[in-house]
């Protein structure tokens, strides 16, 4: 498939090293040209501008603070006919709590501001966690998707998968709400309980 993955911080990172590892053509975007290049060389990567580094993609990976959201998605501009993946939780400065939820979420509120459809993914998983790819002792790390368009879902699932990843379907949409409270706990777990970040949530299930 063809990527582009919005940010190239530690999320972002770890989203191109993935993708490309999978055999992706992945495109990097940033405010910074520099630091969507340096990303892109390092993983084997394009870089390219925000106002033309989507306009190929299939799929967009925005990998962005769910604050600057809505400036990424206007500086990328249309993006009909693409999927957009939100990765992102609407976290307080201090990482312990949650900006929105209840009522909201950073999943829905993304999705009022692109025609494209938005799928809620890969925001339960600390950046670490990507970075080293799915397999942990027990089980491949599983992604919980939602969305309210089924054949983005069945895509962006398909693109997990492609990534060693196993999927857990969260429903529609408005389930962003529990998962981006399920990334609340999975971060208190890593840094205020000191299990680390080499964790993740996983649903069981007895056969």
């Amino acid at each position: 498939m063809k990527i582009t993955v919005v940010g190239y911080g530690n999320v972002g990172a770890a989203m191109v090293k993935q993708l490309s590892a999978a055999g992706h053509a992945v495109t990097v975007t940033g405010r910074q040209q520099n630091g969507a290049a340096q990303i892109a060389e390092l993983h084997g990567a394009k870089h390219a501008p925000m106002n033309s580094a989507a306009s190929n993609a299939e799929i967009v990976v925005l990998a962005v603070p769910f604050d600057n959201a809505a400036q990424a998605l206007a500086e990328l501009g249309s993006l009909d006919g693409k999927i957009v993946i939100d990765v992102s939780n609407p976290l307080t400065d201090d990482y312990m709590g949650l900006t929105i939820g209840h009522t909201t979420s950073a999943g829905e509120e993304i999705a009022k501001l692109t025609k494209a459809p938005v799928v809620k993914a890969f925001n339960t998983l600390f950046a670490q966690v990507l970075d080293g790819g799915a397999a942990f002792p027990s089980q491949a790390v599983p992604v919980f998707v939602a969305s309210d368009d089924a054949a983005a879902k069945e895509s962006v699932v398909t693109l997990i998968k492609s990534m060693g990843f196993d999927t857990i379907d969260a429903g529609g949409l408005k389930n962003a709400r529990y998962l981006e409270a399920v990334a609340g706990l999975n971060i208190y777990l890593g840094y205020g309980a000191g299990l680390g970040t080499q964790i993740a949530p996983a649903w069981l299930k007895r056969a």
